[in-house]
Parts: structure tokens; C-alpha cells; sequence
């Protein structure tokens, strides 16, 4: 049954625990190819991807914990995943999906391993068969940025139409430099984040989580109606 977009942006969510079946590369070619229909100012399509399935995908992992165990806090880098400095309602809803997460875990705040483990999930893709990397370019500004999400977007989307289940990752921004020595890039390239890509574990407590989103009055205003 074909979902309908209002359907698929309902049901989407960031997936934290994936089933380990594998997803064909013609399936990805051809949800990558579609979305690359996706808005783009200018008609730069200021984007590339790379997918990593398999050992190309499971030797991401050592590279990070590698990096992590030296700096919790990640490289340096000119493209910080957060303002060093947020101020409500922003910083208040960051801490509120913090504790939900790990409230739907049973992960108590005092109990630092058991939440640092899960972040590190992060970096194996939470189980996910396929990452996928987003890549733009240095000089590019925030327009430019804007569109990747647009594209990340539509992936998400399209791929909910197809079953699958995705996790945007940011947090792939903490070993930036090391992906980017990894991948050979050239040096005017920048890996904005990662995203993971698979069938959700429908069985996974995390799954059954969903953050909460502000009241349309919080975030609209309507003038001139």
C-alpha cells in the first residue's frame, strides 16, 4: 500500500534500533535517485553522497571509538552540531528529549555508562544495514546547507513509502576530520552528517519513543487572513 505524504511525514521518526537484514544497493540506487528530485536554489544540487554497507560500513565504527575514547566531546571543528550557548525554549527542549530518550530506556541520569553506551550507538549506525554521508562543500553557505536538509528530507520520506526506517545523524559531525581522511575527500569538501538507513526493530523499546514537537501557535504566526 502506497503511503501518502501526509501519512509518511506522520509515521516518520528517528530510528534508534534496526533490524541487521541487509538492503540490496538497486534499492538504495534507486531511493537515492529519486530523491534527488529534491529542492535546490539555484539548481546547485550543492550535494554528494556516499553509502557504506558491509565491512566498507562496519569500519567506521573503530575509527570513531577511536577518536571518542581519546575526546568524549569529538574534533575540533569550524561546524559546531550545536551553538556553544542555547537560551530557551531551545536549550529546555534539547534537555527534555535528552531525558525522554533515556527515560524510555530506563537509562537513570546517574548512570553515566549505561547513557555513554548508547550514545555510541550512534556509531554503528544503531544496528542499520546502510549509512549513508552527506557531503557538501566549504565555501557553500547556509542556503546551500538548507537544501541538504531538503534532501535528507525527501530520502527520509521515501523511504518510509518503502518500508524502511532512517535516523539523521549529527552526530557523525564529531569525527568529521577522521571521515573526511577516510573517504579522500578533497580538501574543499565538507561532511555536513550521516544518516542511518534499514527495517526498524519494531520490538526495541527505543522505537516506541517519539519526541515531542511545539504547538503550532508556539512557532506560527498568521497575519492578513
Amino acid at each position: 500500500m502506497t503511503l501518502s505524504v501526509s501519512e509518511a511525514i506522520a509515521q516518520r521518526f528517528s530510528c534508534r534500533a534496526f533490524l541487521p537484514d541487509p538492503i540490496p544497493e538497486q534499492v538504495v540506487r534507486d531511493l537515492l535517485a529519486r530523491a534527488l528530485k529534491s529542492p535546490s536554489g539555484g539548481n546547485l544540487q550543492p550535494w554528494r553522497i556516499i553509502a557504506v554497507a558491509g565491512k566498507e560500513k562496519d569500519a567506521l565504527t573503530p575509527l570513531a571509538q577511536k577518536v571518542l575514547f581519546g575526546n568524549p566531546q569529538g574534533e575540533d571543528d569550524e561546524f559546531p552540531i550545536y551553538p556553544k550557548k542555547l537560551e530557551d525554549p531551545f536549550r529546555a527542549r534539547r534537555f527534555k528529549v535528552g531525558e525522554d530518550l533515556y527515560g524510555a530506556l530506563g537509562i537513570p541520569r546517574e548512570d553515566k555508562p549505561a547513557r555513554f553506551a548508547q550514545l555510541a550507538e550512534n556509531f554503528r549506525f544503531f544496528g542499520a544495514p546502510v549509512g549513508l554521508f552527506f557531503i557538501t562543500r566549504r565555501e557553500f553557505g547556509h542556503g546551500q546547507w538548507a537544501h541538504m536538509g531538503m534532501l535528507m528530507q525527501t530520502i527520509a520520506l521515501l523511504a518510509e513509502e518503502q518500508g524502511l526506517a532512517t535516523c539523521m545523524q549529527e552526530a557523525w559531525g564529531a569525527v568529521r576530520e577522521t571521515l573526511h581522511g577516510h573517504f579522500g575527500l578533497d580538501e574543499a569538501e565538507v561532511i555536513y552528517c550521516g544518516m542511518a538507513l534499514g527495517h526498524a526493530d519494531k520490538d526495541a523499546a527505543i522505537n516506541s519513543w517519539r519526541s515531542e514537537r511545539a504547538g503550532l501557535d508556539e512557532v506560527a504566526e498568521f497575519r492578513g487572513f
